[in-house]
């Protein structure tokens, strides 16, 4: 995977939300907001390629979280990103 170009995470009033950069991009309809650590794994693989272990891993490296609960919440998430349009697989 790989996010797409064009989104960005930026903190708006205390919200981890994400900005859509150019035209093709902007849909008015939602808001895409990320929690804490949703917003750390993004600025983790933000722009590289990388796989749902990274994303694991990433998780793991900064929350006391253990690997079958950081697998669990991992899968959500890039399901999320993918049905969102934010990731190219």
């Amino acid at each position: 995977m790989k996010t797409k170009k064009g989104f960005e995470v930026r903190n708006v009033c205390g919200e981890n939300i994400v900005i859509a950069h150019g035209v093709e991009n902007i849909d008015f309809t939602k808001v895409i907001t990320l929690n804490e650590s949703a917003a750390y794994i993004w600025k983790k693989v933000e722009g590289k390629e990388f796989t749902e272990e990274d994303m694991v891993d990433a998780l793991m490296a900064e929350y006391e979280v253990g690997k079958e609960q950081a697998q669990a919440d991992v899968k959500k998430l890039a399901a999320s990103w993918i049905e969102a349009g934010l990731v190219e697989i």
